[in-house]
């Protein structure tokens, strides 16, 4: 009862991010947290389902660029029954009598939307990032918070020493009051200074593990009245770098302290990396788990169709024709077409929006382009297909000069992997 209390007590607001400028050219077309991710879902789906498998169903998402999927997908997918008021409604950078610019920050992205969360019933907002991979029950943070009586709380993730530079790093006292932060610290004495001792840990329910800091994971609960106050200057643009900084001392800032699989997937090597490690045997973040389930659009396709091939440790996503070709450690994202002799190794292939028909291929072979899908005999290996592509007969896609960014027709080189543009037309015998 308490917990279904706690539901009407909230609202969240999704980040969905600027530019997308890390993730691009996957971001080319779409908003960030339209970016597939595991052959079928999209980041958005990650703390969407977080928030509907903890109990809250009035969701905000904030955008600015290239909206026009994410708007679709949101629509398609997440649609509540009327009695139950919950919805996810897309809030995009607009011109109104306040404001006529766009989003600076994360902060000013909640500030110009402030007016339409104050008139939603609420006492609490939980803010969340569209760009990272985890499973978090939002109703613990947010019970532990109004039992403290905290005016802030920011999810923590502890980390080792060697990670510490990446991150935002608090220190906390030993009941979880957060007394510093320091963003992304860098001299030894700022680390040092910024460590977390064993007891803390273990009292917050963490054996330490060699970890010795707590990190900002990006998550934070807001009692409405200290949002409004802290968001009252303008010049305060980002959660991150401005807002938690400057409430420490003068608000109740409190840590929630998270021991789980968190991935940051808003850079190209980390989106890579994080889509990789869902095909170990056992991996970190299980989609499988039945209990907590990631909900995305239903597409109702058929079951993969695979044709005399070689498949290990990857995942194959419905509607899929695989034939005569090899696959490992690789995801092969829904409606794939793959034709014989092709390799595919260590990549991301995200698939098609939709099937050519004969007329349609018969069309496009006359014009000289390759078929949706990756044709007899290619090669790729440490890549990103994005969607629609067209991979031509013989193609190498091996980054063989072992290039670190770069662009060229189609396709650009970010971090050393391979990404192929959207609707990229690749012809016959193309290497890069």
């Amino acid at each position: 009862m308490y917990r279904g209390s706690m539901t009407r007590e909230l609202i969240a607001v999704i980040l969905g991010g600027g530019k997308g400028t890390r993730l691009y050219p996957l971001t080319k077309y779409r908003a960030k947290p339209a970016v597939p991710i595991a052959g079928k879902f999209r980041l958005i789906d990650i703390p969407v389902s977080n928030c509907l498998r903890s109990d809250i169903d009035r969701i905000f998402v904030l955008t600015q660029f290239n909206s026009t999927s994410l708007n679709r997908h949101i629509a398609q997918t997440y649609r509540f029954d009327a009695l139950s008021g919950g919805y996810v409604q897309i809030l995009a950078a607009q011109q109104t009598q306040d404001s006529m610019g766009w989003y600076q920050g994360t902060a000013d992205a909640v500030r110009q939307n402030l007016p339409r969360f104050l008139e939603t019933p609420c006492h609490c907002v939980l803010i969340l990032s569209g760009d990272q991979l985890y499973k978090l029950d939002y109703q613990k943070m947010i019970q532990e918070h109004m039992e403290s009586k905290a005016d802030i709380t920011v999810a923590v993730l502890p980390v080792e020493r060697s990670r510490v530079k990446e991150f935002g790093i608090l220190k906390t006292d030993r009941d979880g009051w957060i007394v510093d932060f320091v963003e992304k610290p860098q001299k030894e004495d700022e680390i040092r200074a910024m460590e977390i001792d064993k007891a803390t840990f273990q009292q917050h329910g963490v054996q330490p593990l060699n970890r010795s800091h707590v990190a900002s994971m990006g998550i934070y609960v807001f009692e409405k009245n200290a949002l409004v106050d802290c968001l009252r200057h303008e010049e305060t643009v980002d959660f991150g770098m401005h807002v938690i900084p400057a409430s420490i001392g003068e608000k109740k800032v409190r840590a929630y302290f998270f021991d789980g699989y968190w991935e940051d997937v808003g850079t190209m090597r980390s989106f890579y990396e994080a889509n990789l490690a869902l095909t170990d045997m056992v991996p970190e973040f299980d989609f499988f788990d039945e209990s907590a389930p990631v909900f995305t659009h239903a597409r109702f396709l058929p079951g993969s169709k695979v044709n005399s091939c070689v498949v290990r440790s990857s995942i194959l996503c419905e509607g899929s024709v695989l034939t005569e070709c090899e696959i490992r450690n690789s995801i092969i994202g829904v409606r794939s077409i793959v034709h014989s002799g092709a390799e595919i190794l260590n990549s991301v292939v995200m698939g098609a929006d939709y099937y050519e028909t004969i007329e349609d291929q018969l069309v496009v072979k006359e014009s000289g382009s390759p078929a949706i899908g990756i044709g007899r005999g290619s090669v790729i290996r440490n890549a990103i297909i994005d969607k629609n592509a067209r991979i031509g007969s013989n193609v190498k896609i091996l980054n063989q000069q072992n290039a670190g960014d770069c662009d060229g027709d189609n396709y650009s080189i970010c971090d050393g992997i391979v990404v192929i543009h959207k609707n990229a037309v690749l012809p016959d015998n193309t290497v890069i």
